[in-house]
């Protein structure tokens, strides 16, 4: 039964795709059941981010166009649609490419180390889903081990590069004081903790976080010397804000372009620098085309993201190379999987036969046979019960001229000529 790895990514689909087919964390156990009730997969779990959205499978046949038609239906878009961006990695070839996802080698920023946070909360939405079993439960444990070893034995994680870094050096080049000027941070998760580090350390004036949760929004502006503010403010304060980053799992943009254009009429038409970091987005498209807003959207990070490539590419090589080995051993056994029913039946005959000639043994002791002929016959039962078949499919293969067949036996016994 095949692993199969489907999905799009940044270098594939364009953000307009990419938000429409990104799973909220709310529907992601029912899609996750949906995904596994299909009468080929066995197996599933679903990586959904920012600039990825992908589907784990083991399925019991060699045709993924069942997924293709699942994810285009989920979603209500016409699966013809998704074919030019989808890619397909069928067995080891999907063994590479989540080791390759998790070792931060196929992100938009190479080395980034936030999505082996993501690669562990996708395995364990599906472990509370139940939709593993032994093969991906195995591959996602040995690719947490061979992203640490990535971490462990490269520099690829050494430099501070990620999309929040990203932004928030942009923003550095656009206001070079930047203790004299206000960002508004929307969101509390990972992204946005990183860019209120960042802008921290840069030496930002004065910070505002909004979250849904106000709670949250308070514990991470009190670590910056900010304030924290529930979503329903943002209009509120808007007009503040020299910079906003929003990165969000909202379903809906938060920010619109007539939130904005009010604003901006308060602050007297002084720029303003946007990232929406959030797939779905954050902030309306529409806000990027008023004057005196500079809107960046995650996929426009590309250009300060490759400057910050070329320290971590050497230490890619070196990855790639652990990532190889590394699938050979994961295929190893995967292979070796396939022995294991073989191996269990040939033991349960073995056990079988062996509890048969012991009974009939304890029967000829109770009758008062000597204990010698008794282990006599029953050294030789079990040698003849064990060999008879093995023997008569020999013969037949050395008469057949099956030298293929004795060699694999002279192999399998451990037989050396005398």
């Amino acid at each position: 039964m095949p692993l199969i790895a489907l999905g799009i990514n940044h270098r594939s689909a364009p953000i307009e795709l990419r938000e429409q087919i990104a799973f909220s964390g709310e529907r992601m156990n029912d899609a996750l059941r949906e995904l596994a009730g299909l009468p080929a997969v066995e197996e599933a779990a679903i990586l959904s981010t920012c600039n990825r959205t992908e589907l784990y499978c083991r399925i019991s046949d060699n045709d993924a166009g069942n997924l293709t038609e699942w994810l285009g239906h989920y979603h209500r878009i016409e699966p013809a649609s998704l074919e030019p961006h989808l890619y397909c990695h069928p067995g080891a070839e999907a063994v590479r490419h989540l080791l390759r996802v998790a070792g931060g080698l196929d992100s938009m920023i190479l080395g980034e180390p936030q999505i082996l946070g993501q690669v562990k909360e996708a395995y364990q939405r599906a472990v509370a889903a139940g939709t593993l079993d032994t093969q991906l439960e195995r591959l996602f444990q040995h690719t947490f081990a061979v992203a640490k070893q990535i971490r462990t034995d490269t520099a690829i994680g050494e430099s501070p590069v990620s999309v929040a870094f990203a932004a928030v050096s942009l923003a550095r080049q656009i206001f070079s004081d930047f203790e004299e000027h206000t960002a508004l941070l929307i969101g509390a998760g990972e992204t946005i903790e990183l860019a209120a580090r960042h802008l921290h350390d840069m030496g930002l004036g004065r910070m505002i976080v909004a979250n849904r949760t106000l709670e949250r929004a308070h514990d991470l502006a009190a670590q910056h010397a900010g304030y924290g503010i529930g979503l329903d403010e943002i209009p509120a304060h808007l007009a503040e804000a020299d910079i906003v980053i929003a990165s969000t799992g909202s379903r809906e943009p938060l920010l619109t372009r007539a939130q904005v254009k009010q604003a901006l009429r308060a602050r007297r038409h002084k720029p303003v620098f946007m990232v929406d970091i959030a797939v779905p987005r954050d902030i309306e498209p529409a806000v990027g085309r008023l004057e005196d807003v500079y809107l960046y959207s995650i996929d426009d990070l590309q250009e300060v993201i490759q400057e910050n490539l070329k320290s971590r590419e050497q230490a890619a090589a070196q990855a790639e190379e652990i990532v190889d080995i590394q699938v050979d051993r994961f295929m190893a056994w995967l292979r070796g999987q396939d022995a294991v029913a073989s191996i269990r039946r040939f033991r349960s005959h073995a056990e079988r036969e062996r509890g048969r000639l012991l009974d009939k043994a304890r029967q000829q002791l109770a009758a008062g046979q000597p204990p010698d002929k008794v282990l006599e016959q029953l050294a030789n039962g079990l040698t003849n019960t064990l060999i008879h078949g093995p023997t008569i499919r020999l013969r037949q293969a050395g008469e057949e001229g099956r030298l293929d067949l004795l060699q694999a036996a002279s192999e399998l016994f451990g037989l050396k000529d005398e």
